[in-house]
């Protein structure tokens, strides 16, 4: 039989459960604008009744609180996990590719290519009526420098793009490693105070906000499997194995994790590269994450993207050995000298193998069409290595399908290489007002940035007389970064050639060349099946069409993690209209818990005080 004042101790109960759940409500209240809080219930059972001698057999006990638990649920956490990689994808290639296209801008508050090149065209037509004069022939040269200095500043501008992309990439990578010791050293903490018996809400708060972190950086899955006792696999330890992976492979392990870390290139992928950029590996066992694989999202992702994007056009053919140290590309993918994009010295990847060279040489058909290259080898192949290099499949580089960094600059590189070719073989034709041949120098050349000196092996000798050499590799060392007006035109405008012959009709202010040069504009199949003033437009377009897509789906991903967030706080977020609800709810039952005793102690009052013997 139950003691006789037991309907006190049930009444109590009532009392400290709804304590419990008031002050669990006011905890929701006090973070409902916490940034990563999730609601928390108190969980009521009803307490284990008590066995009494009597024909009712048992009696209820009133209620007991078994545990304050977070309100999460895996499916939404899963998803909104998965989404956040194209979201962080998205944004990031979007702010990067606007920054890319503000440079190929050309209206009334930013003077940009077409401008430029109107200006030099001008510039040429006027040097008709004057052909003779030094200031208009001066004149026209400035607005040549000005049309270099146009693609040095655009090509500078790309660079420091690529170069801050490539400080973000460590920067990012430095913040996945924090990310992952701070959730290895929260796992340890959790699974302390969970396997005591308590719940630790907070601490796993913290460890799903550092989740939501990376899966806009990287693809990101998550594991949580209980720990069973061997012996009593039907009792739970309360601990937890907790698993994270990203791109598939392991970030952290319960309480160990791995780190990654930023190696710098040895040597450059594209000929425009900055130095120093870097490739991720994994600390313990140096292995490759391909952060910017195709199967990968995330903004690490997109940050390769820009640095890298070639829009799949790397070099690649077939390669056979020639001798040791020299491996020739057969059926190659860059096929003419102005489209060639890998650096004078690289690394070929041939069957899963690097291996660096030191430079390269190419063998052109008779319509000038590159047949094959022949690299020579830093270090002399072994007959094993000979063997596995033979008839295989080479590459520099990898075919990343995102017009990036790289692709703008081979397109610039392209378009110069195609303009300067034309311009300078027409004004190798002419004279200069001495009547000397001009065909010992090129008007648009370019100039190393080590040493200054024009990448051309002709000119002047010592004493100012013309020395004709070899162009042969000159266009392709000319880049958007160094393409610069000959300094013997510069220093001496009566150098430039307007006429193929001052001898003849016209004399000295003949302009012949002058007309031809001028078709270099618009009558003239320059690029990509265009002309020189349809450069920019097919620059516009490239950059237009990758910034709306990317504007599209960032919208379009957005749009659903909204949706998807929406879900899951309407599971785990603290609404204050449900908390008001339930904070009258708990203050109703506390009240009548305090009633209930009140009765009581007056059933105890009369049972004392008025039956007594």
């Amino acid at each position: 039989m139950p003691s006789t004042f037991f309907g006190l101790t049930i009444a109590t109960s009532g009392l400290n459960a709804y304590q419990v759940a008031l002050n669990t409500t006011a905890n929701n209240i006090s973070n409902v604008q916490t940034e990563g809080y999730t609601r928390q219930v108190a969980n009521r059972v009803a307490s284990d009744s008590l066995r009494v001698y009597q024909k009712y057999g048992a009696v209820g006990t009133g209620v007991t609180t078994t545990s304050i638990k977070q309100v999460r649920n895996e499916y939404y956490d899963a998803k909104y996990w998965y989404n956040q990689s194209s979201v962080g994808l998205y944004e990031t290639r979007l702010n990067y590719l606007q920054q890319i296209e503000n440079y190929f801008i050309d209206d009334d508050t930013s003077k940009g290519f077409s401008t430029i090149l109107n200006t030099m065209f001008n510039a040429l037509d006027t040097l008709k009526n004057n052909a003779s004069d030094v200031n208009v022939r001066q004149q026209f040269i400035g607005s040549a420098q000005n049309f270099a200095t146009y693609f040095n500043s655009v090509s500078l501008g790309l660079t420091d793009i690529q170069e801050s992309v490539n400080d973000e990439i460590k920067s990012t990578v430095m913040n996945i490693n924090a990310i992952a010791e701070k959730i290895a050293i929260l796992n340890k903490q959790i699974n302390v105070i969970e396997i005591q018996g308590a719940y630790a809400n907070e601490l796993r708060d913290q460890r799903a906000l550092l989740i939501d972190e990376l899966s806009t950086i990287v693809p990101t899955e998550v594991s949580e499997v209980p720990v069973t006792d061997t012996n009593h696999p039907d009792e739970p330890t309360g601990a937890t194995y907790y698993t994270v992976k990203i791109g598939g492979q392991l970030l952290v392990d319960t309480y160990d994790y791995n780190s990654l870390m930023c190696v710098s290139r040895e040597n450059k992928v594209n000929q425009t590269d900055s130095d120093g950029l870097y490739d991720i590996k994994w600390e313990k066992t140096g292995n490759t994450f391909a952060a910017g694989a195709s199967y990968m999202s995330g903004s690490l992702k997109a940050l390769f993207d820009i640095r890298d994007g070639n829009n799949g056009e790397n070099f690649s053919g077939a390669a056979s050995v020639e001798d040791s140290m020299h491996v020739r590309i057969d059926s190659p993918s860059i096929n003419a000298i102005v489209g060639i994009t890998m650096p004078e010295e690289g690394t070929l990847h041939i069957n899963g193998r690097d291996y660096n060279y030191v430079g390269f040489t190419y063998e052109e058909d008779a319509d000038g069409n590159i047949t094959s290259y022949t690299f020579e080898l830093e270090d002399a192949l072994s007959t094993e290595e000979r063997a596995k290099v033979d008839g295989k499949s080479a590459a520099i580089g990898s075919a990343v399908d995102s017009m990036g960094v790289p692709y703008y600059m081979a397109q610039m590189n392209q378009f110069l290489r195609s303009f300067a070719v034309r311009f300078n073989d027409i004004l190798k034709e002419g004279m200069d007002l001495k009547g000397n041949k001009t065909d010992y120098y090129a008007f648009f050349t370019g100039e190393d940035t080590v040493t200054g000196e024009e990448f051309v092996f002709d000119g002047l000798d010592e004493n100012g007389n013309p020395v004709k050499g070899s162009m042969s590799d000159s266009y392709y060392k000319l880049t958007a970064a160094n393409i610069r007006v000959s300094n013997i035109c510069v220093k001496n405008p009566e150098l430039l050639a307007t006429t193929v012959d001052i001898t003849g009709k016209g004399g000295v202010d003949a302009y012949d060349l002058v007309e031809d040069l001028a078709k270099l504009k618009s009558d003239v199949v320059l690029y990509r099946g265009g002309t020189a003033d349809g450069f920019l437009k097919c620059m516009i377009a490239d950059i237009s069409i990758d910034t709306q897509e990317s504007k599209i789906f960032s919208q379009n991903y957005a749009n659903i993690a909204s949706t998807i967030g929406s879900q899951r706080m309407s599971i785990s977020g603290v609404d204050e209209d449900e908390e008001a609800l339930d904070l009258i709810k708990f203050q109703n039952a506390y009240n009548l818990s305090s009633k209930m005793i009140s009765v009581m102690a007056e059933v105890y009052d009369r049972l004392i005080l008025e039956t007594g013997v």
